[in-house]
């Protein structure tokens, strides 16, 4: 699993025009499954998410993680993360997981996010989806499990 993640100042996703989620200063994650992946690796991704230290602490330092931080955490499924665009101009999907197996999974990552920490928000996954944010920094880091 992949997840593109951006601290955010907010970040709210809208599908036909009604907010699906939204979250105040946080981490905006945009979330991609690949073939093979599995349970456990949503679990290690989850750690990740809720413990990489990408906030100010009082020192200005990145030392602070989201939940040291109370921040929300805005999950949203993207597929064409697990693109291959290693060749040629246009991605080939053929590693990403088929969309039963990613949605299982990340609803799965979702569930056990709503379990650990109480400011989860998502998107909805397979729509078409308009995301807006406010990064700030700008502070960006692809994590993987």
């Amino acid at each position: 699993m992949k997840a593109l993640i951006q601290r955010v100042k907010n970040a709210s996703v809208t599908v036909e025009g009604e907010t699906v989620g939204a979250i105040d200063h946080g981490l905006l994650a945009l979330v991609g499954v690949e073939k093979g992946d599995s349970e456990a690796d949503a679990e290690k991704l989850l750690h990740k998410l809720l413990h990489y230290r990408v906030f100010s602490d009082h020192d200005d330092k990145m030392n602070l993680n989201v939940q040291q931080a109370n921040g929300g955490l805005l999950l949203v499924s993207q597929f064409t993360l697990a693109a291959d665009t290693h060749k040629g101009l246009r991605p080939s999907f053929s590693s990403a997981a088929l969309p039963e197996e990613g949605h299982r999974l990340f609803d799965y990552l979702v569930s056990s996010a709503r379990s650990a920490w109480p400011t989860v928000a998502t998107g909805q996954f397979g729509a078409n989806m308009q995301v807006a944010l406010v990064n700030d920094g700008p502070v960006t880091f692809l994590l993987e499990s």
